[in-house]
């Protein structure tokens, strides 16, 4: 039983924590109460001992544990994937610590948490964002109720509370998609931004497929295969910028069966490229990076494939007029040089030792965001512009390098603006719902896992995987004879191939039909 202890003109409430330990009534501060008679102490001691019986008392004082040196307790004693111990870092350093850091946890309340919202959303930052951050905050203080050194968890949300409208308040804006076209056209800006073809091989992998970003870029040349591609581990890119080899998000390991004509594109590609060994982990992928290691992916000046696209020639050519002129012809030699002046072409100015890995940054800013809207974004001392062209070879060729907007004469349309390259994985599962593709199927190809009961009970068939095989050949065809209606010829040779093989095989009156039916897309889509 508790007992009451006379303190002067006081009583304070003692009671048996452990044999041979006692504790003292105290408020939430850890401070001792004070109590104006004997019942009342003797009451409080007996309410605290009946808590340490039950298995539900707390330590007073735990609370005032500062909330910076729990959660770095808190976080070594995690033994999760790097990714998400490198997520979690990243939240507690950025957006955690900087506010809750020296306040005691017993002082987190509800209000604070509010607050410190609201100053996340005025800096500009998304609400599935400050959500994510929010539920790494939740489980350290859920942590924390566990371990004995606070009551309730202040983060915990009630159901039913907050703002109402018409939309979810933390619900972020509905995802940007294409369609087939849109991939493929993206595709080929992609690969003229870049100046060579694996751009485009890899986004029409990308709305093919559905793969991941981490595992596109993690994908090695073993893993592709006759029709089908196998996931088995993609390239987590850090905070460091180090690329973690790592299994797939969620173990998602999976077979995605791919079309002939995606197969062929794919090993194609590696047959033209030779890919080698990479450095940082030694596996030998089937894409590189762009640019150099500081994962810069827009180098200024003009390339060597820029000006044999303007020119119509090969690099080859190029290559012949600026180390033997005397060995082209004339006539070629006009093409070449004029094509030289039109982009600013200076010899070595473009170059520089490629990256193994895309970064997942700089791909999405230089070269797809570019590609779906036709603006480069803002990089001070410049605001977002315009893509600059030249017009011909259409769809243009970007210029580059010094007044390059004042030696364009073109600019591109949007196709999909604010489409990202996670959008085509969205774009990828609303193909296969118009192909009506059967809900295990979709899962299976994306990587996620259903589990209801009701999915226990469907199965995926080789009919199912034939006709959607067959509904994304359809598609293909679709967008290139879409594409040839527009321009026939393509400045990304890989294009340029598939457009000539698809117009042998379509034949002269089915080419005209199409013409006559999609040519008014070439102005949609154009400059």
């Amino acid at each position: 039983m508790g007992f009451a202890e006379k303190r002067g003109d006081y009583y304070r409430g003692r009671y048996k924590i452990a044999p041979g330990k006692y504790g003292t009534v105290a408020d939430a501060t850890g401070a001792t109460i004070r109590f104006r008679t004997k019942r009342e102490a003797e009451q409080a001691a007996n309410d605290e001992e009946s808590k340490v019986r039950g298995g539900t008392w707390r330590d007073p004082a735990a609370g005032q544990t500062r909330f910076g040196d729990y959660a770095s307790r808190w976080y070594a004693a995690q033994d999760l994937a790097r990714s998400t111990m490198e997520n979690y870092r990243s939240n507690l350093e950025v957006h955690l610590l900087p506010y809750f850091g020296e306040m005691e946890l017993f002082a987190i309340s509800s209000f604070d948490i509010a607050e410190w919202e609201k100053q996340e959303k005025a800096e500009g930052y998304a609400a599935s964002s400050i959500k994510g951050w929010r539920g790494n905050l939740h489980l350290v203080l859920a942590d924390a109720v566990d371990d004995g050194l606070i009551d309730s968890n202040p983060a915990t949300k009630r159901r039913g509370r907050g703002k109402r409208a018409g939309r979810a308040r933390d619900r972020g804006p509905e995802k940007v998609i294409t369609d087939a076209l849109g991939a493929l056209l993206i595709a080929e800006r992609a690969a003229l931004l870049s100046g060579r073809d694996d751009e485009f091989v890899v986004v029409v992998l990308k709305y093919f497929t559905g793969m991941r970003w981490g595992e596109l870029v993690g994908l090695e040349t073993e893993y592709t295969r006759l029709r089908s591609i196998r996931v088995e581990h993609q390239l987590y890119e850090l905070d460091s910028s180090e690329l973690h080899r790592c299994p797939p998000k969620d173990d998602s390991y999976r077979t995605i069966d791919t079309p002939s004509w995606l197969s062929r594109l794919v090993s194609d590609h590696i047959a033209r490229t030779a890919p080698q060994p990479c450095p940082c982990h030694g596996r030998t992928y089937v894409f590189r990076g762009l640019g150099a290691a500081n994962g810069a992916a827009r180098r200024p000046g003009a390339k060597l494939v820029d000006v044999a696209r303007r020119a119509g020639v090969s690099t080859g050519t190029v290559s012949n007029l600026l180390n033997h002129p005397d060995r082209v012809a004339e006539a070629t030699r006009v093409k070449v040089e004029a094509a030289i002046a039109d982009l600013g072409f200076v010899r070595g100015a473009a170059g520089g030792e490629t990256a193994p890995h895309w970064r997942r940054n700089g791909f999405a800013t230089w070269l797809f965001g570019p590609a779906a809207s036709g603006w480069y974004p803002r990089k001070a001392p410049q605001d977002t512009h315009p893509v600059p062209l030249l017009a011909e070879p259409w769809p243009g060729v970007p210029a580059r390098g010094r007044n390059a907007s004042g030696r364009a004469d073109a600019c591109w349309t949007p196709i999909a603006r604010g489409l990202t390259p996670h959008g085509l994985r969205h774009s990828h599962k609303t193909l296969m719902r118009e192909l009506a593709t059967p809900p295990p199927l979709m899962d299976d190809r994306l990587g996620h896992l259903d589990g209801s009961v009701q999915a226990r009970y469907d199965h995926v068939t080789a009919d199912m995987r034939a006709r959607l095989l067959d509904g994304l050949t359809d598609a293909w065809e679709s967008a290139l004879d879409a594409r040839s209606a527009m321009f026939s010829r393509s400045p990304v040779s890989v294009l340029d191939e598939l457009l000539r093989a698809r117009e042998r095989k379509v034949g002269e009156a089915a080419r005209n039909e199409l013409r006559a039916a999609y040519g008014v897309k070439r102005e949609k889509f154009g400059r």
